[in-house]
């Protein structure tokens, strides 16, 4: 089964999900996402698209990078201060001399919308809430909230670290929280200390730290992290107050953009991650993104990651003629790799795992332990 002989249903239009379901419909698949929102809204995030990301997303339209290179913002330089605005060290990245791609911050959603631009409108399918799924005969079933079932030959987990595919499949859980907490958002602020292109990030000596950068625009992301002893947390403190006393003291600079942001648009969450799976696969269904080996956020790979998974699952899927094989050959191409991500994000977000446990092999924790040059040339200089 082959091309437009294959009927793939992805679960999720998230980044990971709208990637692959362009990936898949450019190499003649039959692709349709389910996403059950009623409607893809505005999330008050940015992120960072790294050089690997970047080519992955390259590998399946040059046209989706060209873009994004146009609306985001091209890293220079990264300013590491104190809590108290003291600089530490400047650091210029020249990442694009080095990897052929540049460090891009961009506002999320602006990345969903580019994404969805490169798909038909009838790709999407919203206010469709998976439910379950069974086999059948030559294929899968699909059974939605109040929706007639859907057939497949391929169902495909792209929705995410509370992914309902994962649960069906695994059963494994809520994610597991990480010991910290997260405030996020972005507003349309200037001060002459924040210039285009450029990134500050805050260090405290107590696991807080404040990071803010241009996502082009005229906006700018601000993220906060501080060890937090539980989740969920039922204080009746709003976030804004949280976050502000949280980081009370710091330099001014802090305290400017935590006032200049509407206390509506702080969002606050927890980090959590989950155990890395063995396999992701089971029959015709298979997992991407952070349904697959959700991380926590200290690299900043959740999204390059799943952009990686996308075009190694097209390839698969448009390249062998047998769906099994097509989905060992997805999965035996990720794991090792997302593995070591994974392990190198756990030590530098507050997880440690010693190298004879069962959830990450020694050849793995040794590659996630090779010192920062090595390391960031084996996970940006990746090319597809």
């Amino acid at each position: 089964m082959r091309g437009a002989a294959m009927k793939v249903a992805i679960i999720g239009a998230g980044l990971g999900g709208l990637a692959s379901a362009i990936a898949l419909r450019k190499r003649g698949v039959d692709v349709q996402v389910f996403e059950r929102a009623r409607e893809l809204r505005p999330i008050g995030a940015g992120l960072t698209l790294a050089p690997n990301g970047l080519k992955a997303l390259n590998a399946i339209d040059p046209d989706i990078v060209a873009r994004l290179l146009e609306l985001g913002s091209q890293n220079s330089r990264l300013y590491l201060r104190r809590a108290n605005g003291d600089l530490i060290t400047e650091i210029p990245i020249t990442f694009m001399d080095r990897y052929g791609q540049p460090m891009l911050n961009i506002v999320w959603s602006c990345l969903q919308k580019v994404l969805t631009g490169f798909l038909k409108a009838d790709a999407v399918r919203l206010d469709h809430r998976l439910v379950g799924f069974e086999r059948t005969n030559d294929g899968l079933s699909l059974h939605f909230d109040g929706r007639d079932p859907v057939t497949a030959d391929v169902l495909v987990g792209a929705d995410g670290i509370n992914s309902t595919v994962r649960q069906i499949m695994v059963g494994d859980g809520p994610p597991r929280y990480a010991g910290r907490l997260c405030w996020r958002s972005v507003v349309s602020y200037q001060h002459p200390s924040l210039l285009p292109d450029e990134v500050t990030f805050f260090a405290g000596v107590d696991g807080r730290n404040f990071s803010m950068f241009d996502v082009g625009s005229g906006l700018v992301f601000w993220s906060a992290t501080a060890l937090w002893p539980a989740w969920p947390i039922s204080d009746g403190i709003a976030p804004r107050q949280r976050v502000t006393e949280a980081f009370a003291g710091w330099a001014p600079l802090v305290q400017d953009v935590l006032a200049a942001t509407p206390p509506e648009d702080i969002v606050e969450r927890p980090i959590e991650d989950r155990a890395p799976l063995a396999s992701w696969r089971s029959h015709r269904v298979t997992l991407l993104g952070d349904a697959a080996h959700a991380m926590v956020p200290s690299l900043g790979q959740g999204a390059n990651m799943a952009f990686e998974d996308a075009w190694e699952l097209a390839q698969a899927l448009a390249g062998e003629p047998d769906t099994q094989a097509a989905l060992i050959h997805y999965e035996s191409s990720r794991i090792p790799r997302t593995q070591v991500v994974h392990a190198r994000s756990a030590a530098q977000g507050y997880r440690y795992y010693d190298a004879d446990n069962e959830t990450f092999s020694r050849s793995v924790l040794e590659q996630a332990s090779a010192d920062q040059r090595a390391f960031e040339d084996w996970l940006y200089g990746w090319s597809p």
